[in-house]
C-alpha cells in the first residue's frame, strides 16, 4: 500500500445508477485521509444533496456546477450550454494544475462530450497535461473510446432494474 495518490485515471460509465455516487464515495474516502477533491459537475445546475453534504466537510470537497437548473436534451443544446461546459472545463483544468487537490472529478463530462458541448480533444488535453500526482475521475454515459483507452480504471454501471420503470420519480436523498 502507498499513502499518496499516484495520479491514475478512472472512468465511471454505463446506463445504470451510481456513476456520480461512486465518484462522491471516492471523494469521501479521500477526505477521510485529509485529501482534497474538486468536483466539476457538467450539465448540472440542480440542487442536489451532495452540494449540501460537501459543505459539511469544509474545504475537503469542493463542488462547482456548470449547467442550468433544467435538463439539456441531445440535439437541443444552446450556446449557453456550450459556454457553461467550456467554463467548467476551464475551472477543472485550473483545479488539476492548482496543487490544491489530490483528486479532480469531471462529473457527467462524457455526456457533455456526447452532446457536443465540448470536444474529445479538449478533454484528452486535460488528461495529457495533468500532473502525475493528481487522480482524475470522468463520469457519464457514452464515454468515447479515446478516453477509455487512456483510463486505468473503467467501471460500468449496468441497470438491472430501476423504480423509474414503474413510474417512481427521482426521490430526494436517493437520486438527488
Amino acid at each position: 500500500m502507498t499513502d499518496s495518490p499516484q495520479g491514475l485515471i478512472h472512468v465511471y460509465t454505463g446506463d445504470g445508477k451510481g456513476k456520480t455516487t461512486a465518484a462522491l464515495g471516492l471523494a469521501l474516502r479521500a477526505a477521510g485521509h485529509g485529501w482534497k477533491t474538486y468536483i466539476g459537475q457538467f450539465m448540472k445546475g440542480q440542487d442536489y444533496g451532495e452540494l449540501k453534504a460537501a459543505k459539511l466537510l469544509g474545504d475537503l470537497i469542493t463542488i462547482e456546477q456548470f449547467g442550468k437548473p433544467t435538463f439539456v436534451h441531445v440535439d437541443q443544446a444552446t450556446p449557453e450550454d456550450i459556454r457553461m461546459a467550456r467554463a467548467g472545463l476551464s475551472a477543472a483544468r485550473q483545479a488539476v494544475h492548482s496543487g490544491q487537490y489530490q483528486i479532480v472529478v469531471l462529473d457527467e463530462i462524457n455526456v457533455a462530450l456526447y452532446f457536443k458541448l465540448l470536444t474529445v480533444q479538449d478533454v484528452l488535453q486535460v488528461i495529457e497535461e495533468k500532473p502525475e500526482e493528481v487522480e482524475l475521475v470522468l463520469t457519464g454515459r457514452r464515454v468515447p473510446e479515446e478516453i477509455l483507452a487512456r483510463a486505468d480504471y473503467i467501471t460500468e454501471m449496468k441497470e438491472g432494474k430501476h423504480p423509474y420503470q414503474q413510474g417512481i420519480l427521482a426521490r430526494k436523498g436517493i437520486e438527488y
